[in-house]
């Protein structure tokens, strides 16, 4: 699984601060987990959950050549067949987003990008199940995508309480949002992001994100 832009905002973006226990459903390569590992204090419990074998192997490899590698667990298992003893504080996914459009001829990349594997109903009730009270769930979806899924979230008692649009350049249509839910039902706190300036380099404010993770 290639780092993509997707992952590299998400794990940016989401706010880890009071989370000591942080699930990550579908870890692919492992970079999102990592990502908040270097972002949490050492005692920080990060799970991850990923159906695909080879994945697993990679994000564990991936782990295991970090400085976090005591944080960090990764688990070979649908996120529907997972269950765990405590709920999480904090809960992130990039998860499959393609509904109706063509399947791709790889099979590993129908299982990441199409909802065939997980849906979206399945993603929020597990979710649900798997949160705290007064934890915090995040994901990034493209805008479409992202517009319905706040709208499903509710029939979970989920409710986006911050929300990110994405956006390649100004005056451009938003591509992805990162959105938070909780249980309380609040005003969103709504902000937005330029990847790309006039000039064709990255913004400032995409520098000022990510500028902890990239070389």
């Amino acid at each position: 699984m290639k780092v993509g832009t997707d992952a590299v905002l998400l794990g940016a973006w989401t706010n880890v601060d009071h989370a000591s226990r942080i699930l990550e459903i579908g870890s692919g390569s492992g970079v999102i987990s990592l990502m908040i590992a270097q972002r949490t204090p050492a005692d920080t419990l990060i799970h991850g959950v990923e159906i695909e074998p080879e994945d697993c192997v990679q994000a564990e490899e991936n782990i295991m050549q970090s400085p976090w590698p005591n944080k960090i667990k990764i688990y070979g298992t649908s996120i529907q067949d997972y269950y765990s003893d405590e709920p999480y504080d904090l809960i992130v996914s990039n998860p499959p987003f393609f509904k109706n459009s063509m399947l791709p001829p790889s099979a590993k990349r129908k299982t990441s990008r199409h909802t065939q594997s997980l849906n979206h109903n399945d993603l929020l009730n597990s979710v649900k199940r798997l949160m705290s009270p007064a934890g915090k769930f995040v994901a990034i979806l493209p805008y479409t995508e992202g517009v319905l899924f706040i709208k499903e979230a509710t029939n979970y008692q989920l409710h986006c309480q911050r929300q990110c649009a994405f956006k390649a350049r100004i005056g451009k249509p938003v591509e992805r949002w990162l959105l938070e839910f909780g249980v309380k039902s609040m005003n969103k706190i709504e902000t937005e992001i330029i990847h790309y300036s006039e000039s064709n380099n990255w913004s400032e404010e995409y520098i000022q994100l990510t500028k902890e993770f990239y070389l």
